[in-house]
Protein backbone atom coordinates (compact mmCIF):
# COMPACT_ATOMS: atom_id res chain seq x y z
CA UNK A 1 0.00 0.00 0.00
CA UNK A 2 1.53 3.45 -0.72
CA UNK A 3 1.06 6.18 1.48
CA UNK A 4 1.71 10.28 0.95
CA UNK A 5 3.07 11.83 4.48
CA UNK A 6 2.11 15.27 4.20
CA UNK A 7 5.21 16.85 6.09
CA UNK A 8 4.58 19.88 8.69
CA UNK A 9 7.75 21.96 8.33
CA UNK A 10 9.08 25.79 8.27
CA UNK A 11 11.12 25.27 5.35
CA UNK A 12 14.15 24.84 7.02
CA UNK A 13 13.38 22.22 9.75
CA UNK A 14 10.63 19.61 9.88
CA UNK A 15 8.47 19.61 12.86
CA UNK A 16 8.81 16.60 15.79
CA UNK A 17 4.87 16.11 14.24
CA UNK A 18 5.70 14.76 11.26
CA UNK A 19 8.40 12.59 12.62
CA UNK A 20 5.33 10.87 15.00
CA UNK A 21 2.86 10.93 11.71
CA UNK A 22 5.28 8.83 9.80
CA UNK A 23 5.32 6.30 12.60
CA UNK A 24 1.10 5.90 12.16
CA UNK A 25 1.50 5.61 7.95
CA UNK A 26 4.50 3.10 8.10
CA UNK A 27 1.64 1.29 9.91
CA UNK A 28 -0.88 1.83 7.13
CA UNK A 29 1.71 0.92 4.22
CA UNK A 30 5.25 -0.15 4.02
CA UNK A 31 5.85 2.20 1.18
CA UNK A 32 6.02 5.78 2.24
CA UNK A 33 6.84 8.86 0.36
CA UNK A 34 6.79 12.31 1.95
CA UNK A 35 5.93 15.17 0.34
CA UNK A 36 7.76 18.94 1.52
CA UNK A 37 5.32 21.40 -0.09
CA UNK A 38 7.15 25.05 0.20
CA UNK A 39 8.37 27.97 -0.92
CA UNK A 40 12.59 27.15 -0.67
CA UNK A 41 12.12 23.74 1.39
CA UNK A 42 14.91 21.97 1.19
CA UNK A 43 16.17 21.48 4.49
CA UNK A 44 13.10 19.91 6.09
CA UNK A 45 13.16 17.77 2.67
CA UNK A 46 17.04 16.61 3.68
CA UNK A 47 15.59 16.19 7.30
CA UNK A 48 12.48 13.85 6.21
CA UNK A 49 14.98 11.94 4.17
CA UNK A 50 16.95 10.90 6.89
CA UNK A 51 14.33 9.47 9.02
CA UNK A 52 13.83 5.66 9.01
CA UNK A 53 11.16 4.15 6.61
CA UNK A 54 10.78 7.04 4.08
CA UNK A 55 10.97 5.30 0.63
CA UNK A 56 11.19 8.94 -1.11
CA UNK A 57 11.19 12.51 -0.76
CA UNK A 58 8.73 14.72 -3.13
CA UNK A 59 9.93 18.33 -2.70
CA UNK A 60 7.89 20.88 -4.85
CA UNK A 61 8.73 24.67 -4.33
CA UNK A 62 7.20 27.77 -5.94
CA UNK A 63 6.04 31.38 -4.95
CA UNK A 64 2.53 30.26 -4.06
CA UNK A 65 3.31 27.22 -1.77
CA UNK A 66 5.67 29.31 -0.06
CA UNK A 67 2.98 29.95 3.52
CA UNK A 68 1.30 26.41 2.45
CA UNK A 69 -2.17 27.99 2.04
CA UNK A 70 -4.40 25.05 2.15
CA UNK A 71 -5.75 25.69 -0.98
CA UNK A 72 -2.85 25.81 -3.36
CA UNK A 73 -1.34 22.58 -0.92
CA UNK A 74 -4.46 20.61 -1.84
CA UNK A 75 -4.37 21.33 -5.46
CA UNK A 76 -0.73 19.43 -5.97
CA UNK A 77 -1.98 16.74 -3.80
CA UNK A 78 -5.22 15.67 -5.33
CA UNK A 79 -3.78 14.70 -8.80
CA UNK A 80 -0.94 13.10 -6.89
CA UNK A 81 -3.38 10.68 -5.21
CA UNK A 82 -3.76 8.45 -8.58
CA UNK A 83 -0.69 7.24 -7.62
CA UNK A 84 -1.36 6.31 -3.28
CA UNK A 85 -3.78 4.52 -1.64
CA UNK A 86 -3.58 6.99 1.38
CA UNK A 87 -3.32 10.45 2.53
CA UNK A 88 -1.58 10.88 6.20
CA UNK A 89 -0.85 14.38 8.06
CA UNK A 90 -0.57 14.87 11.70
CA UNK A 91 -3.37 16.80 13.12
CA UNK A 92 -1.66 20.43 13.19
CA UNK A 93 -3.64 23.88 12.55
CA UNK A 94 -2.48 23.45 8.87
CA UNK A 95 -3.12 20.04 8.43
CA UNK A 96 -6.84 20.51 9.66
CA UNK A 97 -7.38 22.95 7.00
CA UNK A 98 -6.11 21.16 3.86
CA UNK A 99 -6.97 17.83 4.49
CA UNK A 100 -10.60 18.17 4.34
CA UNK A 101 -10.26 20.21 1.21
CA UNK A 102 -8.19 17.06 -0.47
CA UNK A 103 -10.69 14.70 1.13
CA UNK A 104 -13.51 16.60 -0.37
CA UNK A 105 -11.79 16.92 -4.19
CA UNK A 106 -11.35 13.17 -3.62
CA UNK A 107 -14.96 13.00 -3.03
CA UNK A 108 -14.09 10.64 -0.09
CA UNK A 109 -14.22 10.69 3.83
CA UNK A 110 -11.76 12.16 6.08
CA UNK A 111 -10.63 9.76 8.99
CA UNK A 112 -9.73 12.83 11.96
CA UNK A 113 -7.55 12.14 14.72
CA UNK A 114 -6.89 8.78 14.36
CA UNK A 115 -4.92 7.01 17.69
CA UNK A 116 -3.99 3.65 16.42
CA UNK A 117 -3.76 1.81 12.96
CA UNK A 118 -6.21 -1.51 13.27
CA UNK A 119 -5.10 -2.67 9.94
CA UNK A 120 -4.80 -0.51 6.47
CA UNK A 121 -8.33 0.60 6.00
CA UNK A 122 -9.00 0.41 9.69
CA UNK A 123 -8.42 2.84 12.70
CA UNK A 124 -9.37 4.11 15.61
CA UNK A 125 -10.04 7.47 17.61
CA UNK A 126 -11.42 8.94 20.61
CA UNK A 127 -14.92 10.36 20.68
CA UNK A 128 -16.83 12.25 23.32
CA UNK A 129 -14.05 13.98 24.88
CA UNK A 130 -12.32 10.50 24.80
CA UNK A 131 -14.83 8.69 26.89
CA UNK A 132 -15.03 6.15 24.28
CA UNK A 133 -12.94 4.55 21.35
CA UNK A 134 -14.75 4.59 18.04
CA UNK A 135 -13.09 1.50 15.87
CA UNK A 136 -13.80 3.39 12.15
CA UNK A 137 -13.27 0.39 9.19
CA UNK A 138 -13.05 2.95 5.72
CA UNK A 139 -14.24 1.38 2.23
CA UNK A 140 -12.62 4.47 0.41
CA UNK A 141 -10.35 3.90 -2.07
CA UNK A 142 -8.36 6.93 -1.22
CA UNK A 143 -7.89 6.79 2.60
CA UNK A 144 -7.32 10.71 3.94
CA UNK A 145 -6.11 10.81 7.52
CA UNK A 146 -5.28 12.78 10.30
CA UNK A 147 -3.07 11.64 12.87
CA UNK A 148 -3.45 12.43 16.81
CA UNK A 149 0.13 12.54 17.23
CA UNK A 150 0.46 12.50 21.27
CA UNK A 151 -0.43 8.55 20.53
CA UNK A 152 2.21 7.84 18.49
CA UNK A 153 6.61 7.57 19.16
CA UNK A 154 8.38 9.66 17.24
CA UNK A 155 10.07 7.69 13.92
CA UNK A 156 14.01 7.44 14.29
CA UNK A 157 16.65 8.74 12.07
CA UNK A 158 17.39 5.95 9.63
CA UNK A 159 20.93 4.36 9.99
CA UNK A 160 21.93 4.01 6.27
CA UNK A 161 21.98 6.40 3.76
CA UNK A 162 19.27 9.04 3.47
CA UNK A 163 16.34 8.30 0.99
CA UNK A 164 16.64 10.19 -2.75
CA UNK A 165 14.85 13.40 -2.86
CA UNK A 166 12.96 14.07 -6.18
CA UNK A 167 11.54 17.53 -6.94
CA UNK A 168 8.62 17.68 -8.84
CA UNK A 169 6.45 20.17 -10.35
CA UNK A 170 4.90 22.85 -7.78
CA UNK A 171 1.94 23.02 -10.55
CA UNK A 172 -0.49 26.12 -11.47
CA UNK A 173 -1.54 28.35 -8.77
CA UNK A 174 -4.71 28.55 -7.48
CA UNK A 175 -4.94 32.18 -6.28
CA UNK A 176 -8.30 32.20 -4.23
CA UNK A 177 -6.69 32.99 -1.20
CA UNK A 178 -3.49 35.29 -0.32
CA UNK A 179 -1.06 35.55 2.55
CA UNK A 180 -1.96 38.50 4.74
CA UNK A 181 0.58 38.13 8.09
CA UNK A 182 1.50 36.05 10.59
CA UNK A 183 2.12 36.47 13.87
CA UNK A 184 4.43 34.30 15.49
CA UNK A 185 5.31 33.60 19.71
CA UNK A 186 8.78 33.37 20.08
CA UNK A 187 9.05 31.40 23.23
CA UNK A 188 11.38 30.98 25.35
CA UNK A 189 10.48 27.36 26.94
CA UNK A 190 9.98 24.18 24.64
CA UNK A 191 6.75 24.29 22.45
CA UNK A 192 3.53 22.42 24.79
CA UNK A 193 3.31 19.60 22.10
CA UNK A 194 6.84 18.99 21.77
CA UNK A 195 7.76 19.03 25.34
CA UNK A 196 9.07 16.25 27.32
CA UNK A 197 7.84 17.91 30.93
CA UNK A 198 5.03 20.62 30.89
CA UNK A 199 3.70 22.12 34.02
CA UNK A 200 0.36 23.49 33.68
CA UNK A 201 -1.56 25.70 36.16
CA UNK A 202 -5.55 25.86 36.28
CA UNK A 203 -8.20 28.08 38.06
CA UNK A 204 -6.51 27.65 41.60
CA UNK A 205 -3.73 29.42 40.54
CA UNK A 206 -6.42 32.41 40.68
CA UNK A 207 -4.20 35.11 38.99
CA UNK A 208 -2.01 35.81 35.87
CA UNK A 209 0.89 36.82 38.60
CA UNK A 210 0.80 34.02 40.10
CA UNK A 211 1.67 32.31 37.00
CA UNK A 212 4.83 34.10 36.62
CA UNK A 213 5.40 33.84 40.28
CA UNK A 214 4.99 30.08 40.43
CA UNK A 215 4.25 28.13 37.54
CA UNK A 216 7.05 29.77 35.48
CA UNK A 217 9.80 29.69 37.65
CA UNK A 218 8.93 25.87 38.58
CA UNK A 219 8.56 25.49 35.22
CA UNK A 220 12.10 26.69 34.48
CA UNK A 221 13.63 24.95 36.93
CA UNK A 222 12.18 21.48 35.41
CA UNK A 223 13.16 22.70 31.31
CA UNK A 224 9.52 22.86 30.92
CA UNK A 225 6.57 23.74 29.07
CA UNK A 226 4.32 26.52 30.57
CA UNK A 227 0.43 24.59 30.07
CA UNK A 228 -2.62 25.78 31.06
CA UNK A 229 -6.68 24.82 31.68
CA UNK A 230 -9.69 26.28 29.73
CA UNK A 231 -10.63 28.31 33.09
CA UNK A 232 -7.56 29.54 33.69
CA UNK A 233 -7.48 30.58 29.79
CA UNK A 234 -11.06 32.08 29.78
CA UNK A 235 -10.07 34.20 32.92
CA UNK A 236 -7.68 35.59 31.23
CA UNK A 237 -4.63 34.63 33.32
CA UNK A 238 -2.35 33.56 30.30
CA UNK A 239 -2.85 33.22 26.42
CA UNK A 240 -5.32 31.06 24.59
CA UNK A 241 -1.87 28.89 22.54
CA UNK A 242 -1.09 27.57 26.71
CA UNK A 243 -4.59 25.81 26.72
CA UNK A 244 -4.38 22.15 26.86
CA UNK A 245 -7.50 20.05 26.57
CA UNK A 246 -10.22 19.04 23.29
CA UNK A 247 -10.36 22.76 22.86
CA UNK A 248 -6.52 23.54 22.78
CA UNK A 249 -3.35 21.67 22.49
CA UNK A 250 -3.01 17.60 22.88
CA UNK A 251 -0.14 16.54 24.89
CA UNK A 252 1.34 13.57 25.56
CA UNK A 253 4.95 14.57 27.60
CA UNK A 254 6.84 12.37 29.89
CA UNK A 255 5.74 14.50 32.96
CA UNK A 256 2.69 16.36 33.34
CA UNK A 257 2.53 18.50 36.40
CA UNK A 258 -1.33 20.06 36.99
CA UNK A 259 -1.31 22.91 39.79
CA UNK A 260 -4.57 23.70 40.77
CA UNK A 261 -6.31 22.36 37.83
CA UNK A 262 -9.52 20.16 39.42
CA UNK A 263 -9.56 17.87 35.88
CA UNK A 264 -12.66 19.05 33.56
CA UNK A 265 -13.33 16.30 31.39
CA UNK A 266 -12.10 18.44 28.45
CA UNK A 267 -8.48 19.54 30.32
CA UNK A 268 -8.25 15.46 30.95
CA UNK A 269 -8.88 14.84 27.60
CA UNK A 270 -5.33 16.74 26.32
CA UNK A 271 -3.43 15.25 28.54
CA UNK A 272 -4.16 11.88 30.11
CA UNK A 273 -1.60 10.19 27.69
CA UNK A 274 1.26 12.12 29.69
CA UNK A 275 3.41 8.44 30.53
CA UNK A 276 4.00 10.69 34.23
CA UNK A 277 1.02 12.98 35.83
CA UNK A 278 1.52 14.62 39.32
CA UNK A 279 -1.55 16.80 40.51
CA UNK A 280 -1.29 19.26 43.15
CA UNK A 281 -4.61 20.41 44.62
CA UNK A 282 -6.44 21.26 47.72
CA UNK A 283 -9.80 19.36 46.71
CA UNK A 284 -8.95 15.92 47.33
CA UNK A 285 -11.80 14.70 45.61
CA UNK A 286 -10.82 16.90 42.26
CA UNK A 287 -10.83 14.27 39.42
CA UNK A 288 -7.58 14.98 38.39
CA UNK A 289 -6.29 12.48 41.08
CA UNK A 290 -8.65 9.69 38.82
CA UNK A 291 -5.88 9.85 36.46
CA UNK A 292 -2.46 11.20 38.85
CA UNK A 293 0.08 9.28 39.46
CA UNK A 294 1.28 11.19 41.89
CA UNK A 295 -1.00 13.05 44.05
CA UNK A 296 -0.30 16.23 46.82
CA UNK A 297 -2.96 17.16 48.50
CA UNK A 298 -2.86 20.84 49.73
CA UNK A 299 -2.42 24.63 49.45
CA UNK A 300 -0.55 25.43 46.38
CA UNK A 301 1.02 28.80 47.05
CA UNK A 302 3.08 26.38 49.86
CA UNK A 303 3.74 23.07 47.77
CA UNK A 304 4.59 24.67 44.96
CA UNK A 305 7.49 26.71 46.63
CA UNK A 306 8.48 23.85 48.62
CA UNK A 307 8.89 22.02 45.71
CA UNK A 308 10.71 24.36 43.78
CA UNK A 309 13.18 24.60 46.73
CA UNK A 310 13.64 21.10 46.88
CA UNK A 311 14.71 20.90 42.94
CA UNK A 312 16.92 23.66 44.19
CA UNK A 313 18.26 21.90 46.57
CA UNK A 314 18.77 18.39 44.12
CA UNK A 315 20.82 20.93 41.59
CA UNK A 316 17.93 21.42 39.69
Amino acid sequence: MAVLLLAEHTETTLSGTTEKALTAARAIGADVHVLVAGGAARGAAEAAANLDGVTKVLLAEGPQLAHQLAEEVAALIVPMMAGYDALVAPSTARAKNTLPRVAALLDVMQISDIIAVVSPDTFERPIYAGNAIQTVKSADAKKVVTVRTASFAATPARSGAPAPIESIAAGGTVGVSTFEKAEIAKLERPELTAARIIVSGGRGMQSGENFKKLIEPLADRLGAAVGASRAAVDAGFVPNDYQVGQTGKVVAPELYVAVGISGAIQHLAGMKDSKVIVAINKDGEAPIFQVADYGLVGDLFTIVPELEAELAKAGK
